[in-house]
């Protein structure tokens, strides 16, 4: 990993641009630092869960309330 890196670092920026900010809000936003059911199934929809709950937020921040329920409705 830290060849490929270091070959590429262009890449690595652009992850930390568009990727880790996510990650970092729902860490410090949510209080998630770690998984609260155990098993691939039940890591997998309690992750689902907090995607979704991120991109509502950044929905409602995005377009505001009434827009995203006329959008809905």
């Amino acid at each position: 990993m830290a060849v490929r890196v270091k070959a590429h670092p262009q890449i690595m920026r652009q992850r930390k641009a568009i990727i880790e900010h996510c990650f970092g809000t729902i860490k410090r936003t949510f209080g998630y630092y770690y998984f609260l059911c155990r098993g691939f199934a039940k890591v997998k929809t309690e992750l689902s869960l907090t995607v979704l709950a991120y991109n509502l937020k950044r929905a409602i921040n995005l377009l505001g309330v009434k827009t995203l329920i006329a959008a809905l409705g």
